[in-house]
């Protein structure tokens, strides 16, 4: 339920142990059913397993002004019971039939997902249907999660990288939705109430916002009346999601006091969205400057050279509503401001004459030969299928991606490092006591 991540996590004995080819071509099938409910779905047959993404479009940044928190604790109440069955009666019945269940709430979205064994589909499906449609909100179930919350944003109010992550975010979209934590304030989540639970998750699991992928043990012609059966029930649509926001990052840099011996950062400035004509680029060029771990030039220039800090790292992160390109890292505070410099350098530098062939290609064979690793279980896939749709990359997005990475060149590096990169509008918030830096707050 974090802002800038999150996982799931899928029990060893449900996962598909099938891994997709290197070079086999994955075969996408859009499924509409009679309601209407379209899925992509790959068929594996070879073991009876059936894996569900689910995607419901609108996320955290629907939680009205003044409730901040009410989406994530919604999120957190859809397998704490529904009709005549508690939380833990409903524990024991997904365990009976062997199905995993998971529910996250994020910046843009509600996620769910199901593995389920062929043998139990209907039952277990039965269940995360009655779950997504039918939560029952019971109060004290209310309060308990509630109660979990608020003692993970209690924790985060000492915690550096939460505060530098979530001071980032209110410096870059101001008065926008997203400048809001994704997980509330403890006065926000002190006022929800029963009833604002349930409508904020009337508002958020609708029809016309969601995106469901299917991968596994099931066909075309059983897939159209099980999409309505599990997801038929549901509103048709929600409320307006926010306006495009605007991000307000112009070089400012923000120490927040914290007394530690470790000053964490968090860097960036405006990025790009996944539809831009230039993301496969950029994505290559972030793979160099700091997205390649022990291979990209941060960590090459602050860690390697200098001991400067365990680890540093950049990332493009498009939302719906706005792109940023964020990096961060930890330094002694005494040393802080070396890496901040060295950081500005090799942005300009970036900037200013992209990329060598060599680091080109290093980077092209790293993306390339890890990208099939993305589909080695059903989840994986069906996590993989989501999101394509999701950026509306087309349905063969998955067989021709390695291909258009190495169709990058140097040339195309160098033009869109002059794009993105914006050395003089790169912000900064740094939590601790760092030395030898003037801050603009």
């Amino acid at each position: 339920m974090k802002m800038f991540a999150s996982a799931l996590v899928i029990a060893g004995g449900l996962l598909s142990v099938s891994a997709v080819p290197v070079r086999a071509e994955i075969e996408i099938v859009p499924v509409t059913s009679p309601g209407g409910i379209t899925a992509w779905l790959y068929e594996d047959h070879s073991i009876p397993i059936l894996s569900i993404e689910a995607n419901f479009r609108g996320g955290t940044a629907l939680d009205p002004e003044g409730m901040e928190g009410a989406v994530t604790l919604m999120t957190g109440l859809l397998e704490e019971g529904t009709g005549d069955m508690d939380a833990t009666a409903f524990a024991q019945a997904t365990e009976s039939v062997a199905a995993r269940f998971g529910y996250d709430a994020h910046l843009d979205s509600v996620s769910i997902s199901a593995e389920v064994l062929t043998e139990f589909r209907d039952e277990s499906l039965d269940l995360l249907r009655r779950a997504m449609v039918e939560p029952s909100f019971d109060e004290s179930a209310v309060d308990r999660v509630r109660a979990q919350i608020v003692s993970m944003r209690r924790s985060d109010q000492t915690d550096p990288d939460s505060i530098a992550r979530e001071a980032f975010y209110e410096m870059a979209f101001d008065d926008h939705v997203y400048a809001r934590p994704t997980e509330g304030t403890l006065e926000s989540l002190a006022a929800l109430d029963v009833e604002t639970i349930r409508q904020v998750h009337k508002d958020a699991l609708v029809k016309d916002r969601l995106k469901v992928s299917v991968v596994g043990d099931i066909t075309e012609e059983e897939l159209g009346p099980l999409l309505d059966d599990l997801f038929g029930d549901l509103p048709q649509s929600g409320p307006e999601r926010p306006e495009m926001a605007e991000v307000k990052l112009d070089g400012e840099m923000r120490v927040i006091d914290l007394n530690i011996p470790q000053s964490v950062v968090v860097f960036g400035h405006e990025g790009v969205f996944r539809d831009d004509p230039d993301f496969i680029p950029a994505f290559v060029l972030d793979q160099i400057l700091g997205g390649g771990g022990f291979g990209s030039r941060l960590t090459e220039e602050v860690r390697e050279k200098r001991g400067l800090t365990y680890g540093i790292y950049s990332y493009l992160a498009p939302s719906d509503f706005a792109g940023l390109y964020i990096g961060s890292f930890s330094s002694a505070n005494g040393v802080v401001g070396e890496a901040v410099d060295i950081v500005k350098q090799e942005w300009a530098k970036m900037a200013e004459e992209g990329v060598t062939e060599q680091e080109l290609e290093d980077a092209k064979r790293y993306l390339t030969g890890a990208y099939p690793l993305r589909f080695d279980s059903n989840a994986s896939i069906a996590g993989q299928l989501l999101g394509l749709q999701i950026a509306d990359l087309g349905l063969d997005y998955v067989n021709q991606r390695n291909a258009m990475v190495e169709a990058v060149t140097v040339e195309d590096i160098k033009r869109v490092a002059a794009r993105l990169l914006q050395p003089e509008e790169l912000s900064w918030v740094i939590v601790g006591r760092p030395e030898g830096l003037n801050a603009t707050n």
